[in-house]
Protein backbone atom coordinates (compact mmCIF):
# COMPACT_ATOMS: atom_id res chain seq x y z
CA UNK A 1 0.00 0.00 0.00
CA UNK A 2 1.13 3.51 -0.76
CA UNK A 3 2.62 5.50 2.06
CA UNK A 4 2.82 8.74 0.13
CA UNK A 5 1.49 11.92 1.62
CA UNK A 6 1.09 14.27 -1.32
CA UNK A 7 -2.13 15.91 -2.35
CA UNK A 8 -1.96 14.11 -5.66
CA UNK A 9 -0.89 10.71 -4.39
CA UNK A 10 -0.75 8.01 -7.02
CA UNK A 11 -3.56 5.53 -7.34
CA UNK A 12 -3.11 1.86 -6.74
CA UNK A 13 -1.30 0.17 -9.64
CA UNK A 14 -3.64 -0.91 -12.39
CA UNK A 15 -3.51 -4.65 -12.75
CA UNK A 16 -4.11 -6.75 -15.84
CA UNK A 17 -7.29 -7.99 -14.20
CA UNK A 18 -8.58 -4.46 -13.84
CA UNK A 19 -7.89 -3.59 -17.45
CA UNK A 20 -9.90 -6.59 -18.54
CA UNK A 21 -12.80 -5.91 -16.20
CA UNK A 22 -13.24 -2.16 -16.55
CA UNK A 23 -16.60 -0.47 -16.68
CA UNK A 24 -19.22 0.92 -14.35
CA UNK A 25 -20.35 -2.48 -13.04
CA UNK A 26 -17.06 -4.40 -13.33
CA UNK A 27 -17.06 -5.55 -9.67
CA UNK A 28 -20.32 -7.42 -10.25
CA UNK A 29 -18.42 -9.89 -12.43
CA UNK A 30 -16.95 -11.25 -9.19
CA UNK A 31 -19.36 -13.86 -7.80
CA UNK A 32 -18.76 -13.18 -4.10
CA UNK A 33 -19.29 -9.45 -4.52
CA UNK A 34 -22.39 -10.07 -6.64
CA UNK A 35 -23.89 -12.09 -3.76
CA UNK A 36 -22.92 -9.35 -1.32
CA UNK A 37 -24.44 -6.58 -3.46
CA UNK A 38 -27.69 -8.49 -4.03
CA UNK A 39 -28.17 -9.03 -0.30
CA UNK A 40 -27.22 -5.43 0.42
CA UNK A 41 -29.79 -3.85 -1.90
CA UNK A 42 -32.57 -5.87 -0.25
CA UNK A 43 -31.50 -5.10 3.33
CA UNK A 44 -30.76 -1.45 2.49
CA UNK A 45 -34.28 -1.07 1.12
CA UNK A 46 -35.60 -2.55 4.36
CA UNK A 47 -33.41 -0.20 6.38
CA UNK A 48 -34.76 2.88 4.58
CA UNK A 49 -38.30 1.57 5.05
CA UNK A 50 -37.60 1.19 8.76
CA UNK A 51 -36.08 4.68 9.12
CA UNK A 52 -39.14 6.38 7.67
CA UNK A 53 -41.53 4.14 9.63
CA UNK A 54 -39.58 4.62 12.86
CA UNK A 55 -39.79 8.41 12.61
CA UNK A 56 -43.50 8.22 11.81
CA UNK A 57 -44.12 5.88 14.75
CA UNK A 58 -42.28 8.13 17.21
CA UNK A 59 -44.15 11.17 15.92
CA UNK A 60 -47.45 9.26 16.28
CA UNK A 61 -46.64 8.18 19.83
CA UNK A 62 -45.39 11.54 21.09
CA UNK A 63 -46.47 14.28 18.67
CA UNK A 64 -42.97 15.69 19.18
CA UNK A 65 -40.35 16.44 16.52
CA UNK A 66 -37.80 16.59 19.35
CA UNK A 67 -38.53 12.93 20.14
CA UNK A 68 -37.79 12.06 16.52
CA UNK A 69 -34.47 13.89 16.86
CA UNK A 70 -33.64 11.98 20.04
CA UNK A 71 -34.28 8.69 18.23
CA UNK A 72 -31.89 9.66 15.44
CA UNK A 73 -29.25 10.83 17.92
CA UNK A 74 -29.47 7.57 19.88
CA UNK A 75 -28.88 5.59 16.71
CA UNK A 76 -25.75 7.59 15.81
CA UNK A 77 -24.41 8.14 19.34
CA UNK A 78 -22.75 4.69 19.70
CA UNK A 79 -20.67 5.38 16.59
CA UNK A 80 -19.40 8.59 18.18
CA UNK A 81 -18.68 6.96 21.54
CA UNK A 82 -17.47 3.47 20.60
CA UNK A 83 -16.65 3.63 16.88
CA UNK A 84 -12.92 3.07 17.35
CA UNK A 85 -13.49 -0.05 19.44
CA UNK A 86 -15.58 -1.46 16.60
CA UNK A 87 -12.56 -1.07 14.33
CA UNK A 88 -10.36 -2.99 16.77
CA UNK A 89 -12.88 -5.86 16.82
CA UNK A 90 -13.07 -5.83 13.00
CA UNK A 91 -9.29 -6.14 12.77
CA UNK A 92 -9.17 -9.01 15.27
CA UNK A 93 -11.88 -11.27 13.83
CA UNK A 94 -12.60 -12.71 10.35
CA UNK A 95 -14.80 -10.15 8.58
CA UNK A 96 -17.24 -12.63 7.02
CA UNK A 97 -17.94 -14.35 10.35
CA UNK A 98 -18.36 -10.99 12.06
CA UNK A 99 -20.84 -9.85 9.40
CA UNK A 100 -22.90 -13.01 9.82
CA UNK A 101 -23.33 -12.11 13.49
CA UNK A 102 -23.93 -8.37 13.00
CA UNK A 103 -26.42 -8.77 10.13
CA UNK A 104 -28.37 -11.35 12.14
CA UNK A 105 -28.45 -8.95 15.12
CA UNK A 106 -29.74 -6.10 12.93
CA UNK A 107 -32.48 -8.38 11.63
CA UNK A 108 -33.48 -9.41 15.15
CA UNK A 109 -33.78 -5.74 16.18
CA UNK A 110 -36.16 -5.16 13.29
CA UNK A 111 -38.27 -8.19 14.18
CA UNK A 112 -38.38 -7.17 17.87
CA UNK A 113 -39.72 -3.70 16.99
CA UNK A 114 -42.24 -5.32 14.63
CA UNK A 115 -43.55 -7.66 17.34
CA UNK A 116 -43.89 -4.77 19.81
CA UNK A 117 -45.74 -2.65 17.27
CA UNK A 118 -48.02 -5.40 15.96
CA UNK A 119 -48.96 -6.45 19.50
CA UNK A 120 -49.99 -2.86 20.31
CA UNK A 121 -47.72 -2.53 23.37
CA UNK A 122 -44.98 -0.40 21.80
CA UNK A 123 -43.94 2.71 23.73
CA UNK A 124 -41.49 5.40 22.77
CA UNK A 125 -38.83 4.07 25.15
CA UNK A 126 -38.94 0.76 23.25
CA UNK A 127 -38.07 2.64 20.05
CA UNK A 128 -35.30 4.55 21.85
CA UNK A 129 -33.80 1.31 23.16
CA UNK A 130 -33.90 -0.48 19.83
CA UNK A 131 -32.45 2.57 18.05
CA UNK A 132 -29.54 2.54 20.50
CA UNK A 133 -29.05 -1.23 20.05
CA UNK A 134 -29.03 -0.77 16.27
CA UNK A 135 -26.33 1.86 16.73
CA UNK A 136 -24.28 -0.49 18.90
CA UNK A 137 -24.40 -3.25 16.29
CA UNK A 138 -23.51 -0.76 13.55
CA UNK A 139 -20.35 0.14 15.48
CA UNK A 140 -18.98 -3.29 14.55
CA UNK A 141 -20.90 -3.89 11.32
CA UNK A 142 -19.71 -0.72 9.57
CA UNK A 143 -15.91 -1.22 9.72
CA UNK A 144 -16.28 -4.97 9.10
CA UNK A 145 -18.44 -4.37 6.02
CA UNK A 146 -16.18 -1.62 4.69
CA UNK A 147 -13.05 -3.72 5.16
CA UNK A 148 -14.63 -6.88 3.75
CA UNK A 149 -15.10 -5.24 0.34
CA UNK A 150 -11.36 -5.43 -0.37
CA UNK A 151 -11.34 -9.13 0.54
CA UNK A 152 -14.08 -9.81 -2.00
CA UNK A 153 -12.77 -7.78 -4.95
CA UNK A 154 -9.08 -7.06 -4.29
CA UNK A 155 -7.27 -3.74 -4.73
CA UNK A 156 -7.80 -3.52 -8.52
CA UNK A 157 -11.59 -3.32 -8.18
CA UNK A 158 -11.82 -1.62 -4.79
CA UNK A 159 -12.76 1.82 -6.04
CA UNK A 160 -15.43 0.42 -8.33
CA UNK A 161 -16.90 -1.75 -5.54
CA UNK A 162 -17.00 1.15 -3.04
CA UNK A 163 -18.78 3.28 -5.64
CA UNK A 164 -21.29 0.53 -6.39
CA UNK A 165 -21.94 0.11 -2.66
CA UNK A 166 -22.91 3.78 -2.53
CA UNK A 167 -25.06 3.41 -5.66
CA UNK A 168 -26.69 0.40 -4.00
CA UNK A 169 -27.47 2.44 -0.89
CA UNK A 170 -28.85 5.38 -2.87
CA UNK A 171 -31.04 3.10 -4.99
CA UNK A 172 -32.54 1.74 -1.78
CA UNK A 173 -32.99 5.33 -0.60
CA UNK A 174 -35.19 5.99 -3.62
CA UNK A 175 -37.27 2.81 -3.18
CA UNK A 176 -37.46 2.29 0.60
CA UNK A 177 -39.34 5.45 1.67
CA UNK A 178 -41.94 4.98 -1.09
CA UNK A 179 -42.56 1.36 -0.03
CA UNK A 180 -42.73 2.45 3.62
CA UNK A 181 -45.40 5.02 2.80
CA UNK A 182 -47.55 2.41 1.07
CA UNK A 183 -47.15 -0.11 3.92
CA UNK A 184 -47.90 2.41 6.68
CA UNK A 185 -51.13 3.49 5.03
CA UNK A 186 -52.29 0.00 3.99
CA UNK A 187 -51.18 -2.59 6.57
CA UNK A 188 -49.58 -0.48 9.32
CA UNK A 189 -46.13 0.31 10.70
CA UNK A 190 -45.64 -3.11 12.30
CA UNK A 191 -45.51 -4.96 8.99
CA UNK A 192 -43.00 -2.43 7.61
CA UNK A 193 -40.73 -3.22 10.58
CA UNK A 194 -41.27 -6.95 10.06
CA UNK A 195 -40.28 -6.77 6.38
CA UNK A 196 -37.16 -4.84 7.38
CA UNK A 197 -36.20 -7.54 9.89
CA UNK A 198 -36.80 -10.30 7.36
CA UNK A 199 -34.84 -8.42 4.67
CA UNK A 200 -31.61 -9.28 6.51
CA UNK A 201 -32.09 -12.91 5.50
CA UNK A 202 -30.83 -11.88 2.04
CA UNK A 203 -27.33 -10.73 3.10
CA UNK A 204 -27.04 -13.68 5.49
CA UNK A 205 -27.76 -16.12 2.66
CA UNK A 206 -25.32 -14.26 0.41
CA UNK A 207 -22.54 -14.45 3.00
CA UNK A 208 -23.12 -18.17 3.53
CA UNK A 209 -23.11 -18.88 -0.22
CA UNK A 210 -19.75 -17.19 -0.78
CA UNK A 211 -16.78 -19.25 -1.95
CA UNK A 212 -14.24 -18.60 0.77
CA UNK A 213 -11.38 -19.88 -1.39
CA UNK A 214 -12.05 -17.01 -3.83
CA UNK A 215 -11.69 -14.32 -1.14
CA UNK A 216 -8.45 -12.33 -1.14
CA UNK A 217 -6.17 -13.09 1.78
CA UNK A 218 -7.25 -11.25 4.91
CA UNK A 219 -5.14 -10.06 7.80
CA UNK A 220 -6.40 -10.64 11.35
CA UNK A 221 -4.64 -9.06 14.29
CA UNK A 222 -4.07 -11.00 17.49
CA UNK A 223 -5.52 -9.54 20.67
CA UNK A 224 -3.05 -7.26 22.42
CA UNK A 225 -2.99 -4.19 24.62
CA UNK A 226 -2.89 -0.73 23.10
CA UNK A 227 -4.36 -1.61 19.70
CA UNK A 228 -6.73 1.35 19.80
CA UNK A 229 -3.89 3.77 20.50
CA UNK A 230 -1.81 2.01 17.86
CA UNK A 231 -4.51 2.71 15.28
CA UNK A 232 -4.73 6.38 16.23
CA UNK A 233 -0.93 6.76 16.06
CA UNK A 234 -0.91 5.06 12.66
CA UNK A 235 -3.49 7.44 11.21
CA UNK A 236 -2.00 10.55 12.82
CA UNK A 237 1.37 9.74 11.24
CA UNK A 238 -0.08 9.40 7.75
CA UNK A 239 -1.11 12.70 6.11
CA UNK A 240 -2.72 10.79 3.23
CA UNK A 241 -5.08 9.25 5.82
CA UNK A 242 -5.61 11.90 8.47
CA UNK A 243 -6.42 14.85 6.19
CA UNK A 244 -9.15 13.15 4.09
CA UNK A 245 -10.69 11.93 7.36
CA UNK A 246 -10.55 15.48 8.78
CA UNK A 247 -12.25 16.83 5.65
CA UNK A 248 -14.97 14.16 5.74
CA UNK A 249 -15.49 14.94 9.43
CA UNK A 250 -16.21 18.62 8.78
CA UNK A 251 -18.34 17.94 5.70
CA UNK A 252 -20.30 15.17 7.43
CA UNK A 253 -20.82 17.14 10.64
CA UNK A 254 -21.79 20.50 9.15
CA UNK A 255 -22.50 20.00 5.44
CA UNK A 256 -24.76 16.93 5.46
CA UNK A 257 -27.62 18.21 7.60
CA UNK A 258 -30.18 18.01 4.82
CA UNK A 259 -33.08 16.71 6.97
CA UNK A 260 -32.95 20.04 8.84
CA UNK A 261 -32.55 22.27 5.78
CA UNK A 262 -34.88 20.50 3.37
CA UNK A 263 -37.64 20.41 5.97
CA UNK A 264 -37.25 24.12 6.68
CA UNK A 265 -37.04 25.12 3.01
CA UNK A 266 -40.10 23.03 2.12
CA UNK A 267 -42.17 24.27 5.07
CA UNK A 268 -40.98 27.80 5.85
CA UNK A 269 -39.24 29.20 2.78
CA UNK A 270 -41.34 27.80 -0.09
CA UNK A 271 -44.57 26.84 1.80
CA UNK A 272 -44.71 23.43 0.12
CA UNK A 273 -45.34 21.02 2.98
CA UNK A 274 -44.60 17.31 3.16
CA UNK A 275 -45.01 16.71 -0.58
CA UNK A 276 -42.28 19.21 -1.43
CA UNK A 277 -40.02 17.76 1.28
CA UNK A 278 -40.41 14.31 -0.29
CA UNK A 279 -39.68 15.78 -3.73
CA UNK A 280 -36.48 17.41 -2.43
CA UNK A 281 -35.32 14.10 -0.97
CA UNK A 282 -35.95 12.28 -4.25
CA UNK A 283 -33.85 14.86 -6.13
CA UNK A 284 -31.03 14.52 -3.61
CA UNK A 285 -31.12 10.73 -3.83
CA UNK A 286 -31.16 10.82 -7.64
CA UNK A 287 -28.12 13.09 -7.67
CA UNK A 288 -26.32 10.88 -5.16
CA UNK A 289 -27.05 7.80 -7.27
CA UNK A 290 -25.65 9.51 -10.37
CA UNK A 291 -22.56 10.54 -8.41
CA UNK A 292 -22.00 6.98 -7.22
CA UNK A 293 -22.35 5.53 -10.73
CA UNK A 294 -19.99 8.14 -12.19
CA UNK A 295 -17.47 7.38 -9.45
CA UNK A 296 -17.69 3.70 -10.35
CA UNK A 297 -16.35 4.51 -13.83
CA UNK A 298 -13.19 6.14 -12.50
CA UNK A 299 -10.25 3.80 -12.01
CA UNK A 300 -8.04 6.00 -9.87
CA UNK A 301 -8.46 7.66 -6.51
CA UNK A 302 -6.64 10.95 -6.01
CA UNK A 303 -6.71 13.21 -3.01
CA UNK A 304 -7.09 16.26 -5.25
CA UNK A 305 -10.51 14.85 -6.20
CA UNK A 306 -11.47 14.78 -2.51
CA UNK A 307 -10.38 18.40 -2.00
CA UNK A 308 -11.93 19.65 -5.23
CA UNK A 309 -15.24 17.88 -4.69
CA UNK A 310 -15.45 19.11 -1.09
CA UNK A 311 -14.92 22.69 -2.24
CA UNK A 312 -17.53 22.51 -5.01
CA UNK A 313 -19.99 20.79 -2.65
CA UNK A 314 -19.78 23.66 -0.15
CA UNK A 315 -20.09 26.32 -2.86
CA UNK A 316 -23.19 24.65 -4.29
CA UNK A 317 -24.78 24.62 -0.83
CA UNK A 318 -24.15 28.36 -0.47
CA UNK A 319 -25.66 29.06 -3.90
CA UNK A 320 -28.68 26.86 -3.12
CA UNK A 321 -29.21 28.66 0.19
CA UNK A 322 -29.48 31.95 -1.73
CA UNK A 323 -31.87 30.56 -4.38
CA UNK A 324 -34.83 32.93 -4.79
CA UNK A 325 -37.15 30.35 -6.38
CA UNK A 326 -38.14 26.78 -5.56
CA UNK A 327 -37.23 25.61 -9.06
CA UNK A 328 -33.65 26.87 -8.86
CA UNK A 329 -33.29 25.35 -5.38
CA UNK A 330 -34.68 22.03 -6.65
CA UNK A 331 -32.39 22.08 -9.68
CA UNK A 332 -29.32 22.58 -7.49
CA UNK A 333 -30.18 19.61 -5.23
CA UNK A 334 -29.20 17.15 -7.97
CA UNK A 335 -25.57 18.34 -8.37
CA UNK A 336 -25.33 18.81 -4.58
CA UNK A 337 -26.22 15.14 -4.14
CA UNK A 338 -23.86 14.15 -6.94
CA UNK A 339 -20.83 16.13 -5.70
CA UNK A 340 -21.51 15.21 -2.06
CA UNK A 341 -21.41 11.53 -3.02
CA UNK A 342 -18.23 12.12 -5.04
CA UNK A 343 -16.59 13.66 -1.97
CA UNK A 344 -17.57 10.74 0.23
CA UNK A 345 -16.60 8.00 -2.24
CA UNK A 346 -13.29 9.62 -3.17
CA UNK A 347 -12.30 10.02 0.47
CA UNK A 348 -13.50 6.52 1.38
CA UNK A 349 -11.58 4.86 -1.45
CA UNK A 350 -8.42 6.91 -0.90
CA UNK A 351 -8.36 5.96 2.77
CA UNK A 352 -9.11 2.27 2.16
CA UNK A 353 -6.46 1.91 -0.53
CA UNK A 354 -3.81 3.73 1.48
CA UNK A 355 -4.42 1.85 4.76
CA UNK A 356 -2.43 -1.23 5.66
CA UNK A 357 -4.70 -4.33 5.66
CA UNK A 358 -3.87 -5.03 9.31
CA UNK A 359 -5.06 -1.53 10.20
CA UNK A 360 -7.96 -1.18 7.79
CA UNK A 361 -10.71 -1.97 10.32
CA UNK A 362 -9.46 0.65 12.76
CA UNK A 363 -8.88 3.21 10.01
CA UNK A 364 -12.37 2.74 8.56
CA UNK A 365 -13.95 2.86 12.01
CA UNK A 366 -12.31 6.25 12.56
CA UNK A 367 -13.53 7.34 9.13
CA UNK A 368 -17.12 6.32 9.90
CA UNK A 369 -16.92 7.76 13.41
CA UNK A 370 -16.08 11.26 12.20
CA UNK A 371 -18.47 11.09 9.21
CA UNK A 372 -21.58 9.56 10.82
CA UNK A 373 -20.74 10.13 14.47
CA UNK A 374 -20.55 13.87 13.95
CA UNK A 375 -24.31 14.01 13.34
CA UNK A 376 -25.26 14.25 17.06
CA UNK A 377 -22.78 17.15 17.37
CA UNK A 378 -23.36 19.06 14.15
CA UNK A 379 -27.14 18.71 13.84
CA UNK A 380 -27.99 20.65 17.04
CA UNK A 381 -25.53 23.43 16.12
CA UNK A 382 -26.82 23.76 12.57
CA UNK A 383 -30.40 23.43 13.82
CA UNK A 384 -29.88 26.28 16.29
CA UNK A 385 -28.38 28.52 13.58
CA UNK A 386 -31.30 27.70 11.27
CA UNK A 387 -33.89 28.39 13.99
CA UNK A 388 -32.24 31.59 15.17
CA UNK A 389 -31.09 33.18 11.91
CA UNK A 390 -33.17 31.33 9.31
CA UNK A 391 -32.80 28.22 7.15
CA UNK A 392 -30.88 30.11 4.45
CA UNK A 393 -28.23 31.22 6.95
CA UNK A 394 -28.01 27.71 8.41
CA UNK A 395 -27.39 26.12 5.01
CA UNK A 396 -24.92 28.84 4.05
CA UNK A 397 -23.02 28.21 7.28
CA UNK A 398 -22.82 24.47 6.54
CA UNK A 399 -21.57 25.17 3.03
CA UNK A 400 -19.03 27.72 4.24
CA UNK A 401 -17.57 25.26 6.78
CA UNK A 402 -17.27 22.64 4.01
CA UNK A 403 -15.46 25.07 1.69
CA UNK A 404 -13.05 26.27 4.39
CA UNK A 405 -12.33 22.69 5.48
CA UNK A 406 -11.62 21.59 1.90
CA UNK A 407 -9.34 24.53 1.20
CA UNK A 408 -7.55 24.06 4.53
CA UNK A 409 -6.99 20.35 3.90
CA UNK A 410 -5.81 21.08 0.37
CA UNK A 411 -3.32 23.63 1.73
CA UNK A 412 -1.98 21.17 4.31
CA UNK A 413 -1.62 18.36 1.76
CA UNK A 414 0.30 20.57 -0.67
CA UNK A 415 2.66 21.66 2.10
CA UNK A 416 3.23 18.13 3.35
CA UNK A 417 3.73 16.80 -0.17
CA UNK A 418 6.00 19.64 -1.29
CA UNK A 419 3.52 20.59 -4.04
CA UNK A 420 2.24 23.78 -5.56
CA UNK A 421 -0.82 24.63 -7.63
CA UNK A 422 -0.13 25.01 -11.36
CA UNK A 423 -2.59 26.58 -13.80
CA UNK A 424 -2.14 25.64 -17.47
CA UNK A 425 -4.64 27.13 -19.97
CA UNK A 426 -3.21 25.38 -23.07
CA UNK A 427 -5.69 23.13 -24.92
CA UNK A 428 -5.27 19.43 -24.20
CA UNK A 429 -3.51 19.97 -20.86
CA UNK A 430 -4.93 19.65 -17.32
CA UNK A 431 -5.89 23.23 -16.47
CA UNK A 432 -5.43 22.96 -12.71
CA UNK A 433 -3.13 20.45 -11.01
CA UNK A 434 -0.61 20.01 -8.24
CA UNK A 435 3.05 19.64 -9.25
CA UNK A 436 6.31 19.41 -7.24
CA UNK A 437 7.93 22.74 -6.47
CA UNK A 438 11.13 21.55 -8.21
CA UNK A 439 9.31 21.17 -11.52
CA UNK A 440 7.99 24.72 -11.29
CA UNK A 441 11.46 26.02 -10.54
CA UNK A 442 12.91 24.11 -13.54
CA UNK A 443 10.16 25.34 -15.86
CA UNK A 444 10.81 28.89 -14.75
Amino acid sequence: MSTGSGADSAPAPTSTHESKTGGTFSSLKIRNYRLFATGAVISNTGTWMSRITQDWLVLSLTGSATAVGITTALQFLPMLLFGLYGGVIADRLPKRRLLLISQAALGLCGVALAVLTLSGVVEVWHVYLIAFLLGMVTVVDNPARQSFVSEMVGPAQLRNAVSLNSANFQSARLIGPAVAGVLITTVGSGWAFMLNGLSFIAPLVGLMMMRTDELHASVTVKRAKGQLREGLRYVSGRPDLIWPIVLVGFVGTFGFNFPIWLTAFADEIFDGGAGMYSFFNILMAAGSLCGALLAARRRSSRLRMVVGAGTVFGLLEIVAALSPTVWLFSLLLVPIGMIGMTTNISANTSVQMAADPAMRGRVMSLYMMVFAGGTPVGAPIVGWISDTYGARTGMMAGGAVSVLAALGVGFMLTRVGGLRLKVDLRPGHPHVRFVPRERLATAA
